[in-house]
């Protein structure tokens, strides 16, 4: 079906920035949709950034501003560029990609962990 991997995570200082990468493969051609959400410990997951495949975007209120999410078609991959990172964004970030007649496809998520 669709696989995902994502790369970028690590550890930063407040203030720094790190950029995600998740490439897809397998199955790309149904895929109409790609974002990211992230799990801190005690917390629920919550959708940080989502991007349409030729639509919109959209991103959860406390990162608007820092994180832009993009899409590289030609290498089937999505970025999400994460400036002015706070203590709170830290989590492990999923990527995940939305096919058109299958469902929901995630990756093994990346850690990122912002210090003081």
């Amino acid at each position: 079906q669709v696989q995902l991997v994502e790369s970028g995570g690590g550890l930063v200082q407040a203030g720094g920035s790190l950029r995600l990468s998740c490439a897809a493969s397998g199955s790309i051609f149904s895929i109409n949709a790609m974002g990211w959400y992230r799990q801190a410990p005690g917390k629920q997951r919550e959708l940080v950034a989502h991007v349409v495949y030729g639509g919109t975007t959209n991103y959860v209120d406390s990162v608007k501003g820092r994180f832009t999410i993009s899409r590289d078609s030609a290498k089937d991959t999505v970025h999400l560029q994460m400036n002015s990172l706070k203590d709170e964004d830290t989590a492990v970030y999923y990527c995940y990609s939305r096919v058109a007649r299958g469902g929901l496809y995630w990756g093994r998520g990346t850690q990122v962990t912002v210090s003081s």
